[in-house]
Formats: structure tokens, C-alpha cells, sequence
């Protein structure tokens, strides 16, 4: 035989030579769980080895990924539900702890890049990505107030807002807000096609932020659509989305592959709680092996075309390749 494929796999060294697709910790970004407090270090029961964080251990918990190569964070708040109401008001006050901990992480950080969550669910009374009135989801009445969110997030020194909400029209009114109020340097990573998905439950759990009533489906996508996540994008793009993203990861890789063939701008993917979640308990029960899993599972999503991998398996990552 002339045409031999082996002879590019007989060793470890020619397979790295030739590989096609490589995962970096450049890659990689880090979701971290806040909530008020001091001295907090909580485990998520369903999804082991994350935790929800206080100010104070927080700054070590990134302290150590900075120390891996890790510096890109996806800050989420777990709010008291006492804080909530029906506006989400505590989302754009000064006084949020979310907020201050931006502020804090950037002074004791400068050079790492932190992506916000813009969306009510987590300081809303009804528990929705927009604003509730008499089961209906508002569309128009929520961007206003995602608008506010964005702004004060910014004003606190976020690098990357995040509207993980799936309002129509948000990221042009964001991007209109935030550069009427000088924020035209604050990126905008948009959660164009984040479907309404049962691998969610852990970070609910983590976050406490479920639907008291009905569910997302109106907003969020429709697990069945592909050609819908297209129009969504090119509607991104055009109001002026700097990255846009597909959530969850791995049960969409043909869309993340669609969506980067057509985008002139990053594509992120969300690898999702229950997506790890389903790895860890794999691994626990001694089914899959944990590192070549993980592994195996970050290569795919750089082969599907993703430039920007956001994962519960971040720091475990980083601290194998060192």
C-alpha cells in the first residue's frame, strides 16, 4: 500500500505534530458563583467542585486560577430572594453586592477579563429573564431595565456584558446604552442561541433562580431549530453583538459549526452545568475516566468551530496542563 493514514499516529509526538485542533487555556473561560457574605466557600451539591463564592474567597479562588494562566471569569449572582421584586431592581443599585465585587475583583485584578450576567431571573420575584405581567413576558418593557443592568456593570469595570435574557432587540439597546453613556469600549457577548434546555439544573440549583410559575420556552429557543439560531445571529451581529454564543455546548455542536461558518465575529459556547454534571457522576461511578473525558470533550467543541469554551471544567483543565 502506498497510502498508509497510520503513519501519521505511530507516536505521540507525530500525532501532536499533525493534530488539527488544540485547546488552550487561552481558550477557556471560568463561571464563578458570588453571594454576599464572608468567608463563604459552598459547594453546589449537583455539580461537585464548584462553589458559591464570598468577596473574600473569591479573590483567592481566582488568585489561583491567575496562577494557572486562567484569567478569563463569567460572574454570576445568587441573590436573596428578599432582594427581589418584581422590576429587579436590585439589579442596577449601586448597593448590589454583585456590583461591588466587579469593582473589587478589577482592583485587585486589573488584567483579568470578567463577562456579566444581564438578565431579571436573578433579582426578579417571578424568577424570569424579563419582566412578568399576568403570565406574559414582556418584551419590551424588560429591555429598559436590562439597559440599567448593563450600564452599572460597566460603570463598575466589567469588560464583557452578557445578556443571557433572549429578548428581542436587546443587544442594539444595550449597545445604544452603553455607548450614550461612554461605554463604548464594553463588549457585548450575546447569548444568541441559548435554548430552552434540561441541562440547566445545576446552575439553578447553584443560583437559586428558577421560574416560580410557567417556563422559558417563550423566550428561549426551541431545542428542534437550527435555521431559527441563524436568524438570531445575523440579528446579533448586525445590532452589534461582539461575540455571539450557543448555550448549551455539546448537544449543539451543529450549531456552533452553522454559526461559524457564517459569523464574521467569535462564536462562545456554553458548556453547561448539566453537561458537566453528567461527566463528574460518570467519573464518580468509575464509567468514564475523568481527564481524557473533559479532554476529549473540549477538543470537540474546538473542532465544531468554538473560539471561546465556557466551562465548569476551566480550572481543572488548567491545572493539567501544567
Amino acid at each position: 500500500m502506498l497510502i498508509r493514514p497510520r503513519r501519521n499516529r505511530k507516536s505521540n509526538s507525530i500525532r501532536d505534530l499533525v493534530a488539527e485542533n488544540n485547546v488552550s487555556v487561552n481558550d477557556l473561560v471560568y463561571p464563578l458563583f458570588l453571594v454576599d457574605g464572608k468567608g463563604i466557600k459552598q459547594e453546589v451539591k449537583s455539580l461537585p467542585g464548584n462553589y458559591r463564592f464570598s468577596l473574600d474567597t473569591v479573590l483567592i479562588e481566582i488568585k489561583e486560577c491567575v496562577s494557572l494562566g486562567l484569567t478569563t471569569f463569567i460572574l454570576f449572582p445568587a441573590v436573596d430572594e428578599k432582594l427581589k421584586d418584581k422590576n429587579a431592581t436590585y439589579g442596577s443599585d449601586p448597593a448590589n453586592f454583585y456590583i461591588k465585587y466587579i469593582t473589587e475583583i478589577k482592583r485587585h485584578f486589573p488584567t483579568v477579563t470578567l463577562i456579566s450576567d444581564v438578565a431579571m431571573d436573578p433579582y426578579s420575584s417571578d424568577g424570569h429573564d424579563g419582566y412578568v405581567r399576568e403570565g406574559r413576558i414582556l418584551n419590551d418593557k424588560t429591555l429598559p431595565i436590562l439597559a440599567k443592568m448593563a450600564v452599572s456593570q460597566a460603570k463598575a469595570g466589567i469588560d464583557i456584558i452578557g445578556p443571557s435574557d433572549m429578548m428581542d432587540g436587546r443587544i442594539g439597546y444595550l449597545r445604544e446604552a452603553l455607548d450614550k453613556e461612554g461605554y463604548s469600549d464594553t463588549s457585548i457577548m450575546a447569548y444568541t442561541a441559548k435554548y430552552a434546555s434540561a441541562f440547566y439544573g445545576p446552575f439553578r440549583d447553584a443560583l437559586d433562580s428558577a421560574p416560580k410559575e410557567g417556563d422559558k420556552k417563550t423566550y428561549q429557543m426551541d431545542p428542534r431549530n437550527k435555521k431559527e439560531a441563524i436568524r438570531e445571529a445575523l440579528l446579533d451581529i448586525e445590532e452589534g453583538a461582539d461575540f455571539i454564543m450557543v448555550k448549551p455546548a455539546v448537544h449543539y455542536l451543529d450549531v456552533i459549526q452553522e454559526l461559524q461558518s457564517l459569523s464574521d465575529v467569535p462564536v462562545a459556547a456554553y458548556h453547561v452545568s448539566g453537561e458537566c454534571a453528567m461527566i463528574l457522576a460518570a467519573s464518580e461511578k468509575g464509567w468514564l475516566d475523568l481527564e481524557s473525558t473533559v479532554s476529549e470533550t473540549l477538543i470537540s467543541l474546538k473542532r465544531a468551530g468554538t473560539n471561546v469554551i465556557i466551562t465548569y471544567f476551566a480550572k481543572y483543565f488548567a491545572k493539567l496542563q501544567k
